[in-house]
């Protein structure tokens, strides 16, 4: 399958219990607690949102893995970028799907991390607190290398996804501390010691303006996230005024077009060799944060479709190692942010992308 551009979709692996969550939010607790409890807030509203192939799955379960990979090689992705959650002297979560992944050799299918370097909040997960429930810490070199070690054996495998032969390794807050310029250094210094050409550093970002920095930290690429931008952006002063009082006032959710959303999606930049774009089926936090929601309204995959083109477009003149274009994302359910079918539009969004992909 010849395909027009590296499409590497986010991966979440929060679909299994561990003690932790039960702690925080309940026995059982998975991604598909909030999934389940999401309703509908307007009229139009498209909630809840119900998987249908892969139902909803346990990722401890080697057959579910194995058919997700089946399903997105089949639609045109190249491989998963996992979520990596590592706080710091040595304390990881949710890790143990992609640690099965590495070690039982399957599915064979290409992937690659990202660095999740992110304090967890209650608010931003589910409860109604802003407590912190765990802190990310940068403990110094030790903490560094020991890091590196623990996921050396992912960076050694065939399947790992690279940029010039170099493991591609996101940072999502890629200027979250000045220690990541020291992580960085130490890294690059290890990967040489244990026989890799090196690594790829892609710096996550939502600011366009914080691409020179990223750069200067140590990065070699930057992934540029413009989901949001059409709110920052796009409307006028009254506009904003107007959604603000509705949100404080009233406590609805802030709503906007994802066809009005999505001209903002895609930048001037997105041409750079090092800069690479990402693709959004669509947006809805409601199931995490209800009424404090940010969401996108009437996505589909005929404009989901165009996105796509036109993303695909702005890469076509790179290399083909750097036609890499993230999609955000295959399983971010509690986000209405994913590829995976369900029961309304089924593969619909796999169909669209696929079309634009593989001509």
């Amino acid at each position: 399958m010849i395909k027009e551009a590296r499409v590497i979709a986010f991966y979440l692996p929060q679909y299994h219990p561990i003690p932790e969550n039960d702690e925080w939010w309940g026995k059982g607790f998975t991604e598909w607690t909030n999934v389940g409890k999401a309703k509908s807030l307007f009229k139009g509203h498209y909630q809840p949102r119900i998987p249908a192939d892969l139902g909803y799955y346990d990722l401890r379960v080697p057959e579910t893995r194995k058919a997700q990979a089946d399903m997105a090689r089949e639609y045109g992705v190249e491989g998963f970028c996992y979520w990596h959650y590592w706080f710091g002297n040595g304390k990881r979560l949710i890790e143990r799907p992609f640690n099965e992944v590495v070690v039982s050799g399957e599915p064979d299918f290409p992937f690659c991390l990202a660095w999740a370097n992110e304090t967890w909040k209650g608010f931003a997960h589910g409860l109604k607190n802003r407590n912190v429930l765990i802190e990310q810490q940068y403990p110094g070199n030790k903490d560094y290398i020991a890091h590196f070690y623990e996921v050396l054996p992912a960076f050694k495998d065939k399947r790992y996804i690279t940029i010039e032969d170099k493991p591609l390794f996101m940072i999502y807050k890629s200027l979250g501390n000045e220690e990541v310029k020291t992580f960085i250094d130490v890294w690059r210094r290890l990967a040489l010691e244990n026989g890799l050409k090196g690594i790829h550093f892609v710096g996550h970002t939502t600011e366009v303006s914080e691409m020179e920095t990223i750069f200067s930290w140590g990065f070699d690429s930057v992934n540029v996230i413009r989901l949001h931008d059409y709110a920052k952006f796009g409307r006028g002063f009254y506009q904003r005024l107007k959604q603000k009082l509705l949100n404080i006032v009233l406590g609805l959710p802030r709503v906007y077009l994802y066809e009005e959303a999505m001209k903002y999606f895609n930048g001037p930049e997105d041409v750079q060799e090092n800069v690479f774009p990402a693709i959004f089926p669509n947006w809805d936090h409601s199931p995490r944060s209800n009424k404090e929601a940010s969401i996108l309204h009437n996505s589909n995959p005929e404009l989901f479709k165009k996105h796509v083109a036109k993303s695909v477009e702005s890469v076509r003149k790179k290399s083909k190692e750097n036609k890499v274009i993230f999609l955000k994302s295959w399983n971010e359910w509690a986000e209405g942010n994913h590829m995976e079918p369900d029961l309304k539009y089924g593969k619909k969004y796999l169909e669209a992308l696929k079309e634009v992909l593989c001509k």
